[in-house]
C-alpha cells in the first residue's frame, strides 16, 4: 500500500518526482562555490537556522595592504575585496645604469645589505630585467628576489646591493671622483700644477661608495677624487656650460 503523505512530499504543481538528495547536494556545491567551507556547512545543517550574516574565508594567507571596500558597499562578481601580500619573499628594486647591465647578466653573486640591521647579508637572486630602458636618464630596473626569515624585513627599507661577477681585475675610482648627468660620465685629471682637464669615461660596476671604470683612463693619470665637484662649478660659472669635453683650467688650487 503507498502511503499518500510520502507520494505528496515528493509530487510538484508538474507531477515530476523531485530527488531531495541532489538538492541538497546541489545547494551543498553551490555554497561551496560561494566560498563557504565545510564546517560551515555543517553547522547549517546541524541548527536548521538562516544567519544574515556569513562569514568567508580567504583561500591565501598574507597581509592586507590595501581594503578596497567599507560596510555596505555592493561588491560585482570578480570585484577586488581586498589586497594581500606574502612577505616570505621580497622584490629589491635596484636602479643601473645601462652601461652595467653586460656585466649584470654575468653576475654570478648578488649580495644584499640592509642598513636597518647592520653586518646582516642575505644572497639574493636577479629575477627581473626591465626589457625598456629610460631614455632620459638611461638607467634600467631590476628586481632581485631575497628570503625573508621571521619576516623581519619590512616593504620599503633601503638595502645596499653587491653584485660579484669575478675573474676579472678592474679599476675602481671613489663614486665622488665621477661625474655623471645621466647619459655619460667623466673624472678631472690634474695635469700639472694647478691645471686640470675633463675627460670621459666609460663606468661599470658600483660597490658600496666606489665604481668601476672601464676605459677613459691611462696608466699614471692622476684623478681628482676630491673636490671634483668644485671645479666642475668652477667651470660652469666660467664657462656657462657643462665640461662635457677635454679642457685645460689653471689657476684652482685644491
Amino acid at each position: 500500500m503507498v502511503d499518500f503523505d510520502t507520494l505528496q512530499k515528493k509530487a510538484t504543481l508538474d507531477n515530476s518526482v523531485i530527488n531531495f538528495d541532489d538538492v541538497i547536494e546541489a545547494a551543498k556545491n553551490k555554497l561551496l562555490l560561494w566560498g563557504m567551507s565545510e564546517q560551515q556547512i555543517r553547522n547549517i545543517n546541524k541548527d536548521a537556522l538562516a544567519n544574515p550574516r556569513t562569514t568567508f574565508f580567504s583561500t591565501a594567507s598574507g597581509y592586507i595592504t590595501e581594503q578596497n571596500l567599507k560596510e555596505g558597499d555592493y561588491v560585482s562578481e570578480g570585484g577586488n575585496i581586498v589586497k594581500l601580500s606574502g612577505l616570505s619573499t621580497l622584490w629589491v628594486e635596484v636602479q643601473v645604469y645601462a652601461t652595467q647591465l653586460s656585466q649584470l647578466n654575468k653576475a654570478k653573486d648578488v649580495m644584499v645589505e640592509i642598513p636597518d640591521f647592520p653586518g646582516k647579508k642575505i644572497p639574493g637572486k636577479i629575477s627581473f630585467q626591465n626589457p625598456e630602458l629610460n631614455p632620459a636618464t638611461r638607467i634600467n630596473l631590476i628586481r632581485i628576489i631575497i628570503p625573508n626569515e621571521g619576516n623581519q624585513l619590512k616593504p620599503g627599507m633601503a638595502a645596499y646591493v653587491t653584485v660579484k661577477t669575478g675573474g676579472v681585475n678592474a679599476l675602481f675610482l671613489p663614486s665622488d671622483a665621477v661625474l655623471r648627468d645621466g647619459k655619460m660620465a667623466m673624472v678631472w685629471l690634474q695635469t700639472s700644477q694647478n691645471k686640470f682637464k675633463s675627460v670621459m669615461v666609460e663606468t661599470g660596476l658600483e660597490s658600496g661608495n666606489m665604481i668601476e671604470i672601464k676605459s677613459g683612463i691611462q696608466q699614471n693619470d692622476e684623478v681628482v677624487i676630491s673636490g671634483a665637484y668644485l671645479l666642475q662649478s668652477e667651470y660652469i660659472f666660467r664657462k656657462g656650460a657643462s665640461p662635457m669635453a677635454g679642457m685645460d683650467m689653471s689657476g684652482m688650487k685644491m
